[in-house]
């Protein structure tokens, strides 16, 4: 469907009344496992997407499906506890909505994170990759359809999706706090199936570092709007045809939660120089 400047105002608009004088200026896009950060906010004040306009539900292991506001590391966010993906039969205008609207609110940066597949036979389950670029070619646009110019312009430049000043300030922040971080490219693909090793290789060919099913449309309307975006991926599993086993929702949320303490780490660390 494509939706309409009005409708997203509304969105903005009832989510502002709960706000207050409550501005945020960064959003969080929070992945499989990962939502823990929301839990975290100080001074919450948590929305459940149901109780939106115009908002989709998240039906996804381990997504609490709400908004939270408020504060962490100094910082005053708005936090997603879950996504919403195209494999749960939403298009990609809607996978994406809570990005503008976010943006309507004050936002102008965004934070996205995922948990993904290890396409780099170099690296492991378990490391942490700072997100460089992405591939999304075989998929439509969320910006198909009628183009908002209150957001951007008909044909975005895609040159830096993930902000180079911000890709900077990870590298240093995971310096510092001695958290390995890998650099790569994150390949998207829809779902809900994990992909086949065949699969695998080709995205491999093609450059892929990571392979997912969330991030890239939400990163897209971000760049429309003119957000600057920092992608952070824990990498949960090594992808099909790697090892000689099958993979598993269970994995992924297992993983996340063994990365809790340095992933959760990092991303304070970073809101903290933002």
């Amino acid at each position: 469907m494509d939706y309409t400047m009005e409708q997203y105002r509304a969105s903005a608009r009832a989510i502002r009344e709960r706000l207050g004088d409550f501005v945020p200026k960064v959003a969080m896009v929070l992945g499989s496992g990962l939502g823990y950060l929301g839990d975290e906010v100080e001074n919450p004040i948590a929305i459940d997407y149901r109780d939106i306009p115009h908002f989709k539900a998240s039906t996804a292991p381990g997504h609490k499906g709400r908004l939270v506001f408020g504060t962490l590391e100094g910082q005053r966010v708005a936090v997603m506890q879950g996504r919403m993906h195209h494999y749960e039969g939403y298009s990609y205008e809607e996978v994406s909505y809570a990005v503008r609207v976010l943006r309507l609110l004050g936002c102008d940066t965004l934070i996205v994170t995922n948990a993904a597949g290890c396409v780099n036979t170099g690296w492991k389950a378990g490391d942490l990759m700072l997100i460089t670029d992405q591939i999304k070619m075989f998929s439509q646009s969320p910006l198909r359809g009628e183009n908002l110019p209150d957001f951007g312009v008909r044909f975005p430049d895609a040159s830096h999706l993930y902000t180079p000043r911000l890709q900077e300030l990870a590298r240093e922040t995971a310096a510092e706090q001695g958290i390995p971080l890998r650099e790569g490219v994150y390949f998207y693909c829809y779902g809900p199936q994990y992909e086949t090793p065949a699969e695998i290789r080709a995205v491999r060919l093609l450059g892929g570092d990571a392979v997912g099913m969330s991030t890239a449309p939400e990163v897209i309307v971000a760049g429309h709007c003119g957000m600057e975006v920092l992608g952070l991926t824990l990498l949960s599993n090594m992808a099909a045809g790697i090892l000689d086993q099958p993979l598993s929702e269970q994995e992924v949320l297992d993983a996340a939660a063994a990365a809790r303490e340095k992933f959760s780490g990092l991303v304070r660390a970073c809101l903290r120089k933002m």
